[in-house]
């Protein structure tokens, strides 16, 4: 994508609303649904994650023309990991209490579907500024969902918010929104919810295109052999 044609503002602001991670893409769901029973630990969470999707689409993207196509999922992988070991030491270095939330879903950001997805989908094909945009439109809007889908279930589940007591334990609270079950409950709501705001916008339905799956290049080389192969059936 040349330098003149990129539209930046769409390119931020598609990752925000129309290809919301959480909401639209329905991507991360594990780390989503695991770090939002409150706000402290779903904020370090979506930070982590803008943190490593900026970087990563900005090295992926700057190395696309080195980097051979049989070896570029693993190599994406190696760059990911790199700068998500570099996140796990400055936070277990200055805030171990965050580090210490996040638990074994820090290490998982590597095989996190929207890093990888955006690193295939977008960081292969278009320049370091655009990746670099893309990464963060992408990384705050899995922020925002996070964000929100905590909010609720801290604040009705526990009657806190960052941990802070507002409504006193017990009284008008509902416990289950922090189980497991919660999450569901929640992010169900707010996704039916953002989905059917986006689609009154005239945004596509949520899940009718491949742009944040990490398997969409070799999805798209299967159909082009398919086709191939068809082709040179008919002509024989």
């Amino acid at each position: 994508m040349a330098k003149s044609q990129t539209n930046y503002k769409e390119v931020f602001t598609r990752g925000i609303v129309k290809e919301n991670p959480i909401f639209r893409l329905v991507l991360g769901m594990c780390s989503s649904l695991a770090m939002s029973t409150s706000m402290t630990s779903a904020l370090g969470m979506g930070v982590s994650v803008i943190v490593v999707l900026v970087l990563s689409n900005i090295s992926i993207s700057a190395l696309r023309k080195v980097i051979p196509d049989q070896v570029r999922i693993p190599a994406y992988v190696v760059v990911i990991a790199g700068f998500v070991s570099i996140v796990q030491m400055i936070l277990q270095a200055f805030v171990p209490t965050i580090y210490d939330m996040l638990g074994i879903y820090l290490p998982l950001i590597v095989v996190n579907c929207i890093i990888l997805g955006r690193a295939e989908a977008f960081a292969n094909k278009n320049t370091v500024l655009a990746s670099a945009v893309d990464g963060l439109g992408m990384g705050l809007g899995y922020l925002i969902a996070l964000m929100s889908i905590s909010i609720i279930r801290e604040f009705i589940g526990n009657g806190s918010l960052f941990g802070v007591q507002i409504i006193p334990a017990g009284s008008i609270t509902v416990g289950l929104l922090t189980a497991p079950a919660g999450g569901f409950i929640v992010l169900g709501i707010l996704m039916a919810v953002w989905n059917r705001w986006a689609e009154g916008k005239g945004m596509a339905k949520a899940g009718l295109n491949c742009e944040g799956c990490p398997s969409v290049g070799r999805c798209h080389a299967i159909e082009q052999a398919q086709a191939d192969a068809k082709k040179d059936e008919a002509n024989a």
